[in-house]
């Protein structure tokens, strides 16, 4: 099965201050959204299989437009994440069912790499609901100044037999990171881990 997309929203955060200094060269996240059928709205099934089908082609779609709205190759992205809200009638199953099985391969595929977990989140809710996409880095999930978040919103999405679905990706960390831990011209990149 195909997704059926009635919309898609790219959105970039461009950082160029923080505590008046200026951001050299500035942050850059991106997050690429789709707004699809949820098939399985208002009924239990046993086999999500649909929706993990649906979770491969977007991520590839999505991870593409993300990347290309920040103007970079796939291999200069730094961190990336994933998310997905249901409407009202949808179950977090149907999130998990898109976000988990297969969506990762193909968003690894367009990077190039990517040993690290991708941070994810699901909820359920209405029209104009705030879906929290959250980030690490795409080698080494210990690299702190990369721990962070985008935050997207639709006006008329997710209806209530929709899901909304976003990849996001980044050329950097945080601006002005400066809580320790691992850096990322210390990362080996072995285990997604360090």
């Amino acid at each position: 099965m195909k997704a059926k997309i009635r919309k898609l929203a790219i959105f970039v955060e461009e950082t160029r201050r923080e505590m008046d200094r200026e951001i050299s060269p500035p942050t850059r996240k991106a997050a690429a959204v789709a707004v699809i059928e949820n098939p399985y709205a208002g009924k239990y099934v046993d086999d999500l299989s649909e929706l993990m089908a649906i979770g491969e082609e977007l991520g590839e779609l999505l991870t593409t437009r993300a990347v290309q709205a920040l103007g970079i190759q796939g291999s200069a992205v730094e961190s990336y994440g994933k998310a997905a809200a249901v409407g009202e009638n949808g179950e977090l199953e149907h999130a998990a069912a898109i976000l988990h099985p297969k969506l990762g391969t193909p968003v690894r595929r367009v990077l190039g790499k990517g040993a690290a977990l991708i941070p994810s989140s699901k909820k359920r809710g209405g029209l104009g609901l705030a879906l929290d996409i959250p980030l690490g880095h795409k080698d080494a999930a210990f690299v702190r100044s990369h721990f962070d978040g985008i935050e997207v919103r639709m006006n008329d999405a997710p209806r209530a037999n929709e899901i909304m679905v976003a990849v996001a990706v980044t050329d950097s960390g945080r601006p002005l990171p400066r809580v320790g831990g691992l850096t990322k011209d210390q990362i080996k990149g072995e285990d997604g881990l360090r």
